[in-house]
């Protein structure tokens, strides 16, 4: 049996790659939609949505970016078995970090969407460490290389 054979991973793991890469694909438009908004969409939000979108700071939009782009691209080095998925999943950890810090504890987002606000941010970290679990387990059986 060749080592290509030996270590080819199961067919779950192409779901869960493809899936993760469709995670951030909307991610990355998540973020396109709000790097982009015009002032006529901005103006048609509530008030206070308003307020939240106008006052990002470039520290957190960059967080934003890097969060969902290194998400995507580690996915999809997921799929094309590369070992560096791990760190470019571990870049976009950190950018979705940074990012959940000013959304949860330095935005008024919770007070504008209320305890609901907080699921969101919840399953993206959340998602976030599994697919650094995951890429580590794949390096470990030897997925991928």
């Amino acid at each position: 049996m060749t080592e290509i054979t030996k270590n080819r991973p199961p067919s779950w793991f192409w779901t869960v790659s493809i899936v993760a890469l469709i995670w951030n694909i909307m991610g990355v438009m998540a973020y396109l939609v709000q790097a982009f908004m015009t002032d006529e969409t901005l103006m048609d939000l509530p008030e206070a949505e308003q307020a939240l979108y106008t006052n990002v700071p470039a520290w957190a939009t960059a967080a934003f970016a890097i969060a969902v782009w290194f998400g995507a691209l580690g996915c999809l080095l997921l799929i094309l078995r590369k070992k560096i998925a791990k760190m470019v999943l571990l870049i976009s950890l950190i950018g979705i970090i940074v990012q959940m810090i000013y959304n949860v504890f330095m935005s008024k987002s919770m007070e504008v969407y209320g305890p609901g606000g907080a699921i969101m941010p919840i399953m993206v970290m959340v998602i976030g460490i599994f697919l650094i679990w995951f890429s580590q387990k794949s390096i470990t059986k030897g997925w991928i290389s």
